[in-house]
């Protein structure tokens, strides 16, 4: 019965319940002499999830909706659809549509919707209810409530006149399914109002749930669209897997088997939980075991990398203001493509090629692919644009130059925001908050119509600087990134340049694997790199526009192109088993045999003609591995030259080391001692010092001889000669020689320790050894005023007494806002000293607010 106890039909166990029925029914059967053996078996059984009790399936008698009579109109409709991933439509639903039973759409519960079905007793008379009004005319009463117990005790007249009982209405309701599968029409109370907007917006654009609605509510939204209309409930479905607990069970609030989802969102962020899920198997209708392992990788590969990149745009804008050079306004579209930098051609194509695809995967519901080319992008923006253009963005080639590199990174950054939008939007918005007040603020309507357009006037200062309007390639700031317009793709995406920078990294790749190997680090100059690749274009590119970066970053002399892979490499090939041996079977130790002994020419006719036959079998350029060795040219001796290639590229580098290159290796040597150095004082990459350097004699002990001159000052370097009568240390000899490239580096040249100012505030100071043989004191100190020797008697009127007040008042000031004060004012400070007069000081003239600027003005004086 209803309650899962046994009927008078089965009179030896009435009203008992059946899950407690088998010991009373073993005991009946061995009573009886019909047991052949008892025993247990373990096995799966469905539980009620709410109640933790045995399911019990019971036949009854229900209400069916006749599917198998629309089942071909269900497969042509289903083949309508768009389905993400597209194997569950073509294979798990087309399956179920082909095998779909009529529907049992009743169910023996009190609440839920009533079916709107009256009959009499033997069913023989039925009236099937349309709409609240008609239930009204035909049960003469006003109805409010559809629910069982507002609507069951109303009867229908029998159509067959008086003496017919009348219709009762049956007591199921609707399966919920039935509801839910009524959604596209019911929600807006179709056909009963809106039916203009229905039938514009019918099928529906887009609908995602999981993958076990295959057989729920994809299905009868499938069924009652396709009954009612003939037409698909929609266009275009996601479906996701399930999201499982690391153990790869349910996840079940009683056993608590997951993380609370907030401790989640409160350590990560939700759109690092976001990311996390839109980049796993889940969203391609696969499991998902939820590791919050996983969501911290999110932030560690995406959202530091990104941020660290804006920060550093953050901290070199200002830096120009703290400078006293005007605040940063980034330049417009039309004024970055006048930029000669190949990087920042490479980059402004990349973003748009972001763009483009973000816009292409998401017209197309693919939102796995989206996050894997973004994690690419942000490592390419991170570690080659902002890597390769460090001086250029703190300024350390000239300010043009400067701009046009900060610019180029803001509007990466600014078109990557609203790319991203979608999937970060907390993340984006913070940052697109303080890079939109370096957009031009929109005018109100009647001030956009009486003012012009593009006179720089219009536009916001703070944060990041103001921006100046351009009426051409005009972007307003808006008061949220989620207003902003998806990003466009534009007629600049340079595919042979983004090509040309993918291949580059490559190669920079395999240049540092060959380093590893031969225990060569990048601290140690080479000579020279050979780049052998086919490619006529990327050998101009990587030893054109790229070479720079190159040089710089595998520190390499040279870089040199070749197009002739023979002269580094010998070929051969190797079969792809993988591929190969399901498809020739048996005959896998023949065509191996042969595939190996193919010569250079019969490789070169494969990967022209695109296929090769070999003992019967007819292979493609794919089924067959071309490998490339290195082969050291003549003359050169084992150990002098190494390669490493992917099967694309080969680069050989030549390890022979030399004096030149030696010396120079010692110089980025010393240039990493500063670093680290910097790193250790906590200093900001913004952050302004002067370094100082002691060169210690032989049995020279700690902190001897800090102050003594090892060396002169020459041209604002470290000079040539040491004590007088010393001879000149190798290190010493390195550092006048690499004076140009350490000064590069560092962005200020290496002082001697000699000209350390007494005053001078020392933020850190250590001493090493193992460089070039030899031991030194480096000291990093911040900027220190220095005074122009003839001070007294140029600015103060002879008197000296007067000129040491006027250093002791300007000493005191703080650095940073005497330099400001100086900026604004033209580069002159007004000193009053009480009792003794007020008097203009002038930089470079009077005072220098470094070292260095004084022994650049003053280079045989001591500060």
């Amino acid at each position: 019965d209803d309650d899962g106890r046994f009927t008078e039909r089965v009179a030896d166990f009435k009203g008992l319940y059946v899950k407690d029925a088998d010991k009373a029914i073993i005991a009946h059967m061995k009573e009886a002499g019909r047991v052949v053996s008892v025993g247990s078996i373990m096995h799966s059984y469905p539980f009620c999830w709410r109640s933790d009790t045995p399911l019990i399936y019971r036949a009854v008698p229900s209400w069916f909706i006749a599917v198998e009579q629309i089942k071909p109109a269900l497969l042509a409709n289903n083949a309508e659809t768009y389905w993400v991933p597209e194997y569950v439509k073509d294979k798990r639903f087309h399956n179920w549509l082909e095998n779909a039973r009529d529907w049992a759409v009743s169910r023996s519960r009190f609440w839920g919707t009533p079916l709107p079905i009256w009959a009499n007793e033997d069913l023989s008379e039925m009236r099937v209810v349309g709409s609240v009004a008609e239930l009204e005319a035909l049960g003469g009463e006003k109805v409010t409530d559809l629910h069982r117990h507002k609507i069951d005790h109303i009867t229908i007249a029998s159509s067959k006149g008086e003496g017919h009982p009348p219709l009762k209405r049956i007591e199921d309701v609707f399966d919920c399914w039935f509801e839910s599968g009524s959604m596209p029409y019911a929600y807006i109370h179709y056909p009963f109002e809106n039916k203009e907007l229905f039938e514009k917006n019918f099928p529906g654009h887009f609908i995602a749930e999981g993958l076990d609605q295959t057989r729920g509510w994809f299905y009868t939204l499938m069924v009652l669209s396709t009954a009612l209309f003939n037409k698909p409930a929609f266009r275009s479905l996601i479906c996701n897997g399930l999201v499982l607990a690391e153990d790869g069970k349910k996840m079940s609030k009683r056993l608590k088997n997951y993380p609370p989802p907030m401790d989640v969102v409160s350590a990560y962020g939700a759109d690092a939980l976001r990311l996390y899920l839109i980049n796993s198997p889940v969203v391609r209708a696969e499991p998902l075991r939820f590791k919050k392992d996983g969501v911290f990788a999110v932030v560690r590969d995406v959202f530091l990398p990104w941020y660290n990149a804006y920060r550093f745009l953050v901290q070199n804008a200002l830096r120009l203001t703290a400078e006293g050079l005007p605040p940063f306004q980034p330049m417009t579209a039309r004024q970055l493509a006048a930029s000669s930098n190949v990087l920042d051609q490479w980059i402004h194509s990349a973003s748009q090629s972001l763009a483009q695809f973000v816009r292409g995967e998401m017209e197309a519901y693919r939102l796995y692919t989206v996050v894997p080319y973004l994690v690419r992008f942000i490592d390419s923006l991170t570690n080659v644009y902002v890597r390769f253009n460090r001086k250029r963005l703190k300024g350390r080639t000239f300010d043009q130059d400067c701009r046009f590199a900060l610019s180029s990174l803001f509007h990466v950054l600014l078109t990557v925001c609203k790319a991203m939008a979608p999937f970060t939007p907390f993340f984006t918005e913070a940052m697109y908050q303080n890079l939109s007040k370096a957009l031009p603020q929109r005018p109100p309507a009647d001030a956009a119509a009486a003012a012009p357009v593009g006179d720089g006037e219009v536009g916001r200062q703070g944060g990041l600087g103001g921006a100046a309007v351009d009426e051409e390639h005009l972007e307003w700031a808006e008061d949220s990134v989620h207003f902003c317009s998806f990003p466009t793709s534009d007629k600049h995406v340079d595919e042979r340049m983004e090509r040309s920078v993918e291949r580059m990294m490559k190669v920079i790749d395999l240049a540092r694997n060959i380093r590893e190997r031969n225990n060569r680090p990048l601290k140690t100059p080479l000579r020279e790199m050979v780049v052998v690749h086919p490619d006529a274009q990327f050998l101009e590119d990587i030893t054109g526009k790229l070479c720079e970066y190159v040089r710089e970053e595998l520190n390499v002399r040279s870089v040199v192109p070749c197009a002739d892979t023979s002269k580094y490499t010998s070929v051969r090939a190797e079969p792809d088993f993988s591929v190969l041996g399901r498809r020739v079977g048996k005959a896998m130790g023949a065509v191996a045999k042969a595939v190996k002994d193919m010569d250079a020419a019969a490789i070169a006719a494969l990967q022209s003609a695109g296929e090769v036959t070999i003992a019967g079998h007819t292979l493609a350029a794919s089924d067959i591995k071309v490998v490339r060795d290195f082969k050291a040219p003549e003359g050169s001796s084992a150990g002098d030259m190494d390669a490493a290639g992917d099967g694309e590229a080969l680069v050989v580098l030549d390890l022979r080391p030399d004096t030149e290159l030696l010396e120079a290796g010692a110089a980025r040597e010393v240039v990493n001692r500063v670093q680290k150095l910097r790193k250790r004082a906590g200093l900001e990459p913004t952050d302004a010092v002067e370094v100082f350097v002691h060169l210690h004699g032989e049995g020279e002990g700690e902190g001897e001889g800090d102050k003594a001159s090892h060396g002169g000052v020459s041209d604002g370097g470290v000079g040539s000669k040491g004590k007088e009568g010393a001879e000149e240390s190798p290190l010493q000899r390195i550092l006048v020689s690499q004076a140009a490239y350490i000064h590069d580096a560092l962005g200020a040249p290496l002082l001697s320790a000699d000209y350390c100012p007494s005053h001078a505030v020392v933020l850190a100071s250590e001493r090493y050894s193992g460089v070039a043989g030899a031991s030194f004191t480096l000291t990093l100190t911040r900027p220190a005023l220095c005074f122009s020797p003839s001070l007294a008697v140029n600015a103060c009127n002879g008197n000296a007494e007067a000129a040491t007040a006027v250093q002791v008042v300007l000493m005191a000031r703080d650095p940073a806002k005497l330099r400001a004060e100086m900026a604004a004012a033209g580069g002159k400070v007004h000193v009053a000293v009480d009792g003794m007069g007020e008097w203009d000081m002038v930089q470079g003239a009077h005072l220098f607010l470094s070292v260095n600027d004084f022994l650049e003005a003053n280079p045989a004086t001591r500060p």
